[in-house]
């Protein structure tokens, strides 16, 4: 139900007040709809429309809004929203019927039985989820927003329903308290009127961030529509002007159809402009803006040369949004000009039907669905591409907030238009890197990705893309998702992927380390896992409140669950009873768990040793983080030894390691000239990478070098420490174990 309600007590009408609401002894708040209808609707049509209303009627009898109004008056709002979008019947009454579900006696059977299946499934992916207990507001919200994503897959009007829901109850926000208004209309700003711009809803987009920022910021509208409208008093002159010149001009090239007229800069507009470009209010509005309707594509362009020929266009402000549509399907010509006194204009250059299609977006398909071909320039069908891409994203998700957040990042306003080797085109959010468009080509394509070509030439994969640009993206089978891609993604079908893969790998790589770890634990109790009766197991999950097998070992691998302790009570003995030395226990080097380095997630080294190989090693199980590996005479695992040394597992390194392990070194030098230069080319020499580096100052005489150094293993340190001791000012060098 919407925010603008005063909650009555849910109750069915008499069939005496059923009759007296048809023969029209109560209000007719259907009146004004009525007469908006008759105007593309069928007698038959507006007949059923009527029942929908009599139902809500019926079903909102007692319940009024904050203002004090009958609660019939939102739906019958909502529906002359849609109506004055020329949406179909099925829209209108879904519009009507919204809220019946969730806060009357009226359920989806009722619907169906009056009506039919596909306005009750409407109805439905409209309601929100108020019988489910939720830990927040915000897990709340971000849940009802996933469920109206889902529906929106099925059917892309429930979108369109709910923009005009919240158009209305934006309108008659007044009424609420300050913070009701706030979080509305923080939540308007972020979610509905991006999506609006999402779909090329142009008119709602503006009408729902002018009444959003009015209403998360009073002060700062008032001062901004003041001022606004002194600025716009002192330009009238020029803008005069400027329309005079571009008509007449028009007129003489033989566009006689066309009108030209100054578009206002909306107040959220300006605002965010100048907040995010950081410029000052009289730069903004010393920017004059035009739009040109003319009948034809072509004319289109031919008004661009009049326009050029007037004033001279600036370099690189030129934009074709005809050839190449926006990704929610707008067409336009955009230019910018030095019009007279230096003043910049921009200039907007459209036909009529464009025009229509920019105001109301997709919305346009259901205006124009008598001709079968028509899909509003494509703005139906991207509209359900984008719609799917939310499907794949949700479907990555791990819960409902995590999905809010990717489907924010999907919506940002600007795109860069990026062409593939054969000439297709891919839209992206400006920032996109070639990681964002390589998920974008494919799932796949993204997990596998490894490197890109730009324009032909190797490029780092987090650079941002220009529109305009050829992006060919390199692939090899065995290559996973990067952790580190999530510092510079920008789209949310990227960011999902990527951190769906990752949950997974780590899923799986804990799986495998915890039946290592149980079984290693088990041999040492003379018993296999297989040897285990099923009650046994299934009690024990039971007690540890464990889904399943797997489950339990992903906690083992997780370090959220002892091995030992969960292989005692296995074998049937108490956690606590001593169990004799097996053969297994003493021949411990044959089970330690082997570390090449590369392992996965779940394995990772410890920063306070840096353990290399030929290390000795042991491994610490970390709750919920996996297994750490230490160098076994590191202080930290000494002192772990004496408070958790069940978490100490036996580990070593595989005969053959071929990676890259970070080590720490403290070199002191005598404070010579070009003597950092000296160390840095010796380690260079030796084949070692410098990751860090860092100069301390001791007495004037001696420095300290500190750097942290990326290596094979202990032979390849020896190598680098000779390299560096045969440079003459260094006095002496030591390993850094903290």
């Amino acid at each position: 139900m919407s925010e603008c309600v005063v909650y009555m007590k849910k109750q069915k009408l008499t069939e005496s007040k059923s009759k007296d609401l048809i023969h029209g002894s109560s209000q007719d708040y259907f009146a004004p709809l009525r007469k908006e209808l008759e105007s593309y609707f069928t007698p038959e049509q507006i007949a059923e429309t009527y029942r929908a209303y009599q139902l809500a009627e019926k079903a909102h009898h007692g319940q009024q809004r904050h203002s004090g109004e009958a609660y019939i008056t939102h739906p019958v709002a909502v529906a002359e929203i849609l109506a004055d979008l020329r949406m179909d019947k099925e829209s209108i009454i879904a519009a009507l019927l919204h809220d019946v579900i969730e806060d009357t006696s009226v359920d989806k059977d009722t619907i169906i039985k009056e009506f039919n299946e596909d306005i009750a499934n409407l109805v439905e992916g409209l309601t929100k989820l108020t019988q489910i207990k939720f830990e927040s507001r915000a897990e709340q919200q971000a849940e009802n927003f996933r469920k109206m994503f889902l529906a929106m897959v099925k059917d892309i009007r429930i979108i369109l329903v709910k923009l005009a829901d919240r158009l209305h109850n934006m309108r008659t926000l007044d009424v609420l308290s300050a913070t009701k208004r706030r979080r509305i209309a923080r939540e308007t700003l972020e979610i509905y009127a991006p999506i609006s711009n999402r779909l090329g809803m142009h008119n709602f987009h503006i009408e729902l961030e002018e009444l959003g920022f009015a209403a998360l910021y009073p002060m700062r509208y008032r001062v901004f529509d003041v001022a606004v409208h002194r600025a716009r008093g002192d330009h009238e002159e020029i803008l005069t002007e400027v329309k005079q010149a571009i008509q007449d001009n028009l007129q003489a090239a033989a566009l006689h159809h066309c009108t030209v007229w100054g578009r206002e800069k909306h107040l959220y507009g300006i605002y965010k402009k100048m907040s995010k470009k950081r410029l000052s209010f009289s730069e903004i509005m010393d920017v004059f803006a035009f739009r040109i309707i003319v009948d034809r594509v072509d004319e289109c362009y031919r008004a661009l040369g009049v326009v050029h020929n007037i004033y001279k266009p600036v370099p690189e402000r030129f934009k074709d949004y005809i050839a190449i549509p926006k990704v929610n399907g707008y067409q336009s010509l955009h230019t910018t000009l030095f019009g007279p006194y230096g003043i910049p204009i921009e200039i907007q250059i459209r036909t009529a039907e464009m025009d229509q299609m920019a105001d109301s977006g997709i919305a346009a398909h259901w205006r124009y669905k008598h001709d079968s071909d028509h899909d509003a320039n494509g703005a139906q069908k991207r509209a359900r591409e984008w719609v799917r891409g939310l499907l794949e994203m949700q479907q990555s998700a791990a819960s409902s907030l995590e999905f809010i957040e990717n489907v924010k990042f999907d919506l940002f306003p600007d795109e860069v238009y990026i062409f593939t080797p054969k000439g297709n085109i891919f839209e992206l959010p400006a920032g996109a890197t070639p990681v964002d468009f390589a998920y974008a080509i494919h799932s796949d394509i993204g997990n596998s990705c490894v490197a890109v070509k730009i324009e032909r030439r190797l490029a780092p994969l987090s650079t941002p893309l220009i529109s305009g640009q050829t992006v060919e993206v390199i692939t090899t089978p065995g290559a996973r998702p990067n952790p580190a891609w999530l510092n510079f993604v920008v789209t949310g079908k990227a960011r999902s992927n990527i951190r769906h893969y990752l949950k997974q790998q780590r899923h799986e790589e804990s799986i495998n380390l915890g039946r290592f770890l149980l079984n290693k634990a088990l041999e040492s109790l003379g018993i296999k896992i297989d040897d285990v009766s099923q009650d046994l197991l299934n009690g024990l999950l039971d007690d540890l409140e464990q889904k399943d097998l797997d489950d339990l070992l992903e906690n083992i691998g997780l370090g959220n669950q002892i091995a030992v302790l969960v292989a005692r009570r296995l074998a049937g003995l108490d956690a606590g009873q001593k169990q004799h030395e097996t053969e297994a226990d003493q021949e411990i080097t044959q089970n330690t768990l082997p570390i090449k380095g590369s392992d996965g997630m779940v394995v990772s080294f410890a920063t306070c040793c840096y353990p290399i190989p030929g290390d000795p090693v042991v491994g610490f199980l970390q709750k919920g983080q996996g297994l750490q590996v230490h160098v076994d005479q590191c202080s930290y695992v000494k002192n772990l030894l004496r408070k958790k040394a069940d978490n100490i597992i036996p580990v070593r390194w595989e005969e053959q390691v071929d990676n890259y392990f970070q080590v720490a070194l403290a070199i002191e030098v005598e404070n010579h000239r070009g003597v950092l230069a000296a160390v840095t080319s010796a380690i260079s020499n030796a084949e070692a990478n410098i990751d860090d580096i860092q100069v301390d100052a001791q007495d004037g005489k001696y420095n300290t070098i500190q750097v942290l150094l990326s290596l094979h293993d202990r032979v390849h340190l020896a190598r680098v420490m000779r390299s560096i001791r045969r440079v003459s000012p260094v006095e002496r060098i030591t390993r850094i174990r903290r």
